[in-house]
């Protein structure tokens, strides 16, 4: 599996969030939903808190009921950018992050089932065999959508990580 390591100082995800289903594969209608309620402003507002890399709107997912080990409960689901930024609007939401050693996963194909499979992979193939376990139970994506192809994106997750003890 193709990977980074990348370590990243405290920070902030900020934006807006809800409690949705866990669901592991398929477009989760709750997070769609989420989506289209951003406004204009508040897209103009996360562009101006964007800090750090990557610059991308980001999909935060954390507090699960299940650790992410079951498709079933709830998660937290964020839509917003990482900030270093600390004059942060009430409209957003904020998840302070410490800092954190970050296993990046860039993938590419049929979106969204190869982000998913990403996904499982990381869990059921790549932590079990690595010298990395999680830091924290989150996990952030990003996705870009392929301007010339239908259902196709380049996406990356990115897990926090530490060495195994």
């Amino acid at each position: 599996m193709d990977y980074k390591i990348i370590q990243k100082e405290a920070f902030r995800f900020v934006g807006v969030s809800k409690r949705v289903s866990l669901q592991f594969e398929g477009v989760n209608n709750e997070i769609v939903q989420l989506a289209s309620e951003i406004t204009e402003e508040q897209k103009r507002e996360l562009h101006q808190l964007q800090s750090m890399e990557p610059y991308e709107i980001v999909n935060v997912s954390y507090d699960s009921d299940t650790d992410f080990l079951e498709e079933k409960g709830q998660l937290t689901h964020m839509i917003g950018v990482l900030t270093t930024c600390v004059d942060i609007s009430d409209q957003f939401d904020q998840l302070s992050v410490p800092p954190l050693t970050w296993a990046v996963f860039p993938n590419e194909g049929p979106f969204p089932s190869t982000l998913q499979n990403t996904m499982a992979s990381i869990y059921a193939k790549w932590l079990p065999t690595s010298d990395y376990e999680l830091a924290y139970s989150l996990s952030f994506s990003f996705t870009k959508m392929d301007e010339h192809q239908d259902h196709y994106a380049y996406s990356e997750v990115w897990i926090p990580v530490q060495l195994k003890k």
